[in-house]
């Protein structure tokens, strides 16, 4: 794993100078959830380990202008507060033709952090025009870096 989790622990310090919290871990079961309809409502046959992982330890994130998706709040045992999940988020962003060899996970003002399906690779895509600005081979990268551009 890079060191993405060591970015959120930052997060985490400078949200509770400011009296915030970073959001409560998914569940073995919401996660499961999000498995289910990711193969169901995007044909995702798999989401990365290191997303998995990071759900664990904070079902989303918007800081800064960056937005990890979560878990959907329909998906949830106990709803939180307003939350980009992730089948929902992606149906908004596959609605374009262009956008639909992309799984996306996160975005931010000026940036689209996905899954390209045809290459198999991580992008970072230029919002709006969907220009692929960088390549990642692993998720742990992709996560790392769309952290790190917003601390």
């Amino acid at each position: 794993m890079s060191n993405w989790l060591e970015l959120l622990n930052s997060i985490q310090s400078i949200e509770s100078n400011h009296g915030e919290t970073l959001r409560r871990a998914a569940s073995d079961e919401e996660i499961a959830a999000l498995k289910n309809e990711a193969i169901r409502q995007l044909d995702a046959n798999t989401l990365p380990h290191s997303y998995i992982t990071f759900l664990k330890q904070v079902n989303g994130l918007d800081f800064n202008g960056l937005v990890i998706y979560g878990v959907d709040d329909y998906l949830l045992t106990n709803a939180s507060d307003e939350l980009d999940g992730f089948i929902s988020t992606n149906e908004i962003w596959r609605e374009n033709k262009e956008q639909k060899q992309y799984i996306f996970f996160a975005d931010s003002s000026i940036a689209w952090y996905c899954l390209d399906l045809i290459s198999n690779t991580y992008v970072e895509l230029d919002k709006p025009s969907g220009t692929v600005m960088e390549t990642y081979d692993e998720f742990d990268s992709l996560l790392y870096i769309s952290i790190q551009s917003v601390i």
